[in-house]
């Protein structure tokens, strides 16, 4: 009762905060100068709206690209900052982050991005950064499906280098523990508070067999599952993820509502009901 009680706190806390990753001009990585929202008021002054309308068409296509857009921009965050980097490609001295563990095979929504970002070039050649499309590619990705807006402060640079090294251990992994997630966030400046908010994004999308198939067969690795998994939601999980194969099959993370953004996620956790390892733990603060 004590858990649940502290995570409800938590959440109520949670639900009070944007879902903005980069809220602090500090951890603005390729940042110049100041940053603030009117930023492209006067060279692009259409640009939000731009941005805007790509997402809701490509979500409209695809209700699941909603949270892989917000995925990148978290992905992009964690590494050298909200600076564009995990966009790049390897060329020269550049060994793109795409390569990566965490989005090698599983980041995805390049293609929107690259969409709007012509429009963009369209409207204002030379204008718009993609750290800055990215960022509000998510929060409008967040609107789209029910949840939560935020003002988003413009006028981050983009970056030329990327890192493969930090995007493979920056980025919080899905077997990882509530400590070693807790740890990582820490390193980006960002707290308890925010760790459960972003969770919260959880409450679309999907998330692959490979991810979560230690759960179903051998999660202390003596062959065994993980007990503490809600037993008819584990026996509807094997008949998607098998022991051997189909690594690619997708399972909802959140079970009730993969397309809405609500707090069904939380309440699934309480019932032993979160997908990933890394999201049951963050029960057991």
């Amino acid at each position: 009762m004590a858990t649940t009680r502290t995570f409800l706190v938590l959440f109520s806390l949670a639900c009070s905060l944007s879902l903005c990753i980069c809220d602090d001009e500090s951890n603005y990585g390729g940042g110049e100068g100041n940053l603030f929202p009117g930023f492209y008021r006067s060279s692009c002054p259409r640009a939000e709206e731009i941005v805007r309308s790509v997402v809701a068409q490509a979500v409209a296509r695809e209700a699941r690209m909603a949270a892989s857009l917000m995925r990148l921009h978290f992905h992009d965050c964690f590494v050298q900052g909200c600076d564009g980097s995990l966009l790049l490609d390897s060329s020269g001295s550049i060994v793109t982050e795409k390569g990566s563990n965490p989005n090698s095979n599983s980041a995805r929504g390049f293609d929107v991005v690259d969409q709007i970002k012509a429009a963009l070039e369209n409207e204002c050649p030379g204008t718009v950064s993609c750290a800055d499309l990215l960022t509000l590619a998510a929060r409008d990705s967040s609107v789209l499906t029910g949840g939560p807006s935020w003002m988003v402060p413009l006028g981050r640079r983009d970056s030329r280098s990327a890192s493969l090294s930090g995007s493979n251990n920056n980025i919080p992994a899905p077997n990882n523990t509530f400590n070693t997630i807790l740890s990582r966030f820490t390193n980006q400046g960002l707290d308890l508070t925010d760790l459960v908010a972003l969770s919260g994004s959880h409450t679309i999308g999907f998330s692959r067999c490979t991810s979560f198939r230690q759960r179903l067969y051998n999660q202390s690795g003596n062959g065994s599952p993980d007990i503490t998994l809600e037993q008819s939601y584990a026996t509807n999980l094997r008949q998607r993820c098998p022991p051997s194969g189909g690594d690619q099959n997708l399972s909802e993370l959140d079970i009730n509502s993969a397309g809405k953004f609500d707090n069904s996620y939380f309440k699934n956790l309480i019932e032993n009901m979160g997908l990933l390892n890394s999201d049951q733990g963050r029960l057991n603060i």
